[in-house]
């Protein structure tokens, strides 16, 4: 499963950094510019719906706590803002962001088979399989769409073919991520660089292309915009490995979910991959064996967490952490950036590299 927005409830660990609240009503307005309202038609419910709107019979919600904070078009705010204070530009692009990553999860849920998503059951556990399909279908030609606004914004014709050119790209290697990571699921000889190279196209593809997006929308100079790309590189495999780190040793009530459910899911996360290579003698046959059944036991699922145990995965994992934390603030060293945004950065690399939830 991809990771979802990050989920509205505080936790233990670092605070949310306060951009996400300062973005949050701007985001949701241009959302609901670019998502149709619903008029009868099965699919537009299923959009507002998946995205925490309105429940099964289209009535409203009466609060956001099946949203998420929306990580990814909060980046492209945030880089736009962070070289230009006229950030209303970036954001229909912001509003693409999100959709399109939400066309992901729809897609996600059906191939997962998850019955639940942000506290609600998700669409096609409801509406079915077909459905579900079809919603994230237009899911994906409403984000393509939101993308066309940038013109509105006073953007010259070159940046704005610019800016579809890079989000077009960047979530096509999200669909190769997504491939990736399901042949991956048949497999147990899967070495640390194909898996990382899966992350940065299945979760580091938005993140890196809302971050790009946002500081070319600002006009920042061609030096500026690869430094946010780098910055969005190290931003989003710190988020995914810190994920898997949570999928097998978070706190159950903080997240929500049993731990170790991605490895009763057979998930080939970040702490399996590393003891599949580091890993030998029984251990080894144990991982492949269990790897290799259609279901576990919850014997298995403790002889897994011991592998984990025995080669370091856990300090491995977080370790591996720190060291993409660490070069994404290295991406925006070399450029000047107002003494706010500078925190934030650092705020958001702290926050994501070591959330419990």
């Amino acid at each position: 499963m991809a990771p979802d927005s990050i989920p509205a409830d505080a936790g233990p660990g670092p605070r949310l950094p306060g951009m996400f609240s300062r973005y949050k009503g701007r985001i949701e307005e241009e959302l609901g510019r670019a998502v149709p309202e619903t008029s009868g038609a099965d699919v537009q419910l299923l959009l507002r719906y998946h995205l925490g709107w309105v429940d099964r019979r289209g009535v409203p919600a009466p609060s956001a706590s099946s949203q998420g904070k929306a990580l990814r078009p909060t980046l492209c705010m945030f880089a736009c803002e962070a070289l230009n204070p006229d950030c209303a530009r970036a954001m229909p692009a912001a509003a693409a962001m999100e959709l399109i990553h939400n066309f992901s999860l729809l897609h996600d849920d059906i191939q997962d088979q998850d019955l639940e998503r942000r506290h609600q059951p998700t669409a096609w556990s409801l509406w079915g399989i077909p459905r579900a399909l079809v919603a994230g279908d237009a899911m994906h030609s409403t984000g393509d769409l939101a993308m066309l606004a940038v013109a509105q914004q006073g953007v010259s014709p070159e940046v704005s073919l610019k800016v579809s050119d890079i989000f077009t790209g960047s979530y096509l290697e999200m669909i190769e991520g997504q491939c990736l990571d399901l042949e991956f699921e048949g497999r147990t000889d899967i070495t640390t660089g194909e898996y990382l190279y899966m992350i940065a196209c299945k979760t580091g593809a938005l993140i890196r292309c809302g971050l790009e997006i946002g500081a070319l929308l600002a006009d920042g100079d061609d030096a500026a915009v690869r430094a946010f790309a780098r910055f969005g590189d190290g931003l989003g495999q710190a988020f995914q490995i810190r994920d898997d780190y949570l999928g097998v040793w978070g706190d159950e009530a903080t997240l929500g979910k049993a731990t170790g459910n991605d490895i009763r899911r057979r998930k080939k996360s970040y702490p399996v991959v590393f003891a599949l290579e580091r890993a030998d003698g029984a251990a080894l046959s144990d991982l492949r064996r269990i790897y290799s059944q259609t279901e576990l036991e919850e014997d298995d699922v403790q002889r897994v967490l011991a592998v984990l145990d025995e080669v370091g995965a856990r300090e491995q994992a977080q370790a591996l952490t720190e060291r993409a934390a660490n070069r994404a603030l290295e991406a925006l060293s070399g450029i000047g950036l107002p003494a706010w945004a500078r925190v934030e950065a650092e705020e958001l690399v702290d926050f994501l590299s070591r959330r419990e939830y």
